[in-house]
């Protein structure tokens, strides 16, 4: 039987990637769903499934970053990323499904991992391609609509970023701006040293962190400290702050 894993962290989509799968491939055996980057490298080293669904903008660690940690894993990117990601993607004969995925797609995907008999394929060519793009500088600062003007906010006055629909809210100290970068994006520009996502949809300035703390439920919580808000840490994202 083949086995599977799927990785996003976004529940609702995985959990229909693996509905939509196993309808396709009733011989599939999907043996983990993972939540995160760090948990799908986990689940790579205890299962070692023979097919590796991954998302790319993951917490923690990218699917990119995951995939090397597949060695005998056949990966299939799934993802939202421009033609500059696709092209190195078909370059190196790495498969890939674009968000939003289609059904016609996914069945022709399926349809070609039943028919490979091969060895996965070197992924250090699609990885090579896309490292421009992961050394591209972080954001410093961030333009933001502010009545009839045009403010700049200096990263580090923001303590967090908020989802809001299909933007995104700007917290600073005394402030909150909308912008219309949405989270997932913001986070691949933004310092992973200066800046975490701590939710699925809230991004923190770890300068801002005054400490975390678990209430009677057992939730953790972060507290700031130039600011009232109290803002929740997922299960899923709670191992960065594990030694602080």
């Amino acid at each position: 039987m083949t086995t599977a894993l799927i990785a996003d962290d976004e529940p609702l989509l995985a959990a229909n990637l693996a509905e939509r799968l196993r309808a396709l491939w009733p011989g599939l055996d999907i043996v983990a769903i993972a939540a995160n980057g760090v948990e799908a490298v986990a689940a790579l080293h205890a299962r070692r499934p023979d097919l590796a669904f991954l998302d790319i903008r993951m917490p923690g660690l990218t699917g990119l970053q995951v995939a090397q940690a597949a060695r005998d894993t056949r990966v299939v990117f799934v993802t939202a990323y421009d033609e500059y990601a696709l092209h190195a993607f078909e370059h190196a004969a790495i498969d890939y499904l674009l968000k939003p995925v289609t059904d016609a797609r996914l069945a022709q995907c399926v349809g070609r991992l039943q028919r490979q008999t091969a060895a996965p394929p070197d992924l250090a060519a699609a990885l090579a391609a896309l490292a421009p793009r992961a050394t591209a500088p972080a954001l410093s600062w961030l333009t933001v609509g502010h009545g009839d003007t045009t403010r700049l906010v200096a990263l580090d006055e923001v303590l967090y970023f908020e989802a809001s629909q299909k933007y995104t809210d700007v917290v600073t100290r005394s402030e909150r701006h909308l912008i219309r970068t949405p989270l997932k994006e913001l986070l691949l520009q933004l310092d992973p040293a200066r800046f975490a996502q701590i939710h699925r949809g809230i991004i923190v300035n770890l300068g801002a962190v005054a400490h975390i703390q678990r209430d009677l439920l057992g939730r953790q919580q972060v507290h700031l400290k130039l600011h009232d808000a109290v803002l929740p840490l997922s299960r899923s994202y709670a191992h960065q702050f594990k030694l602080m």
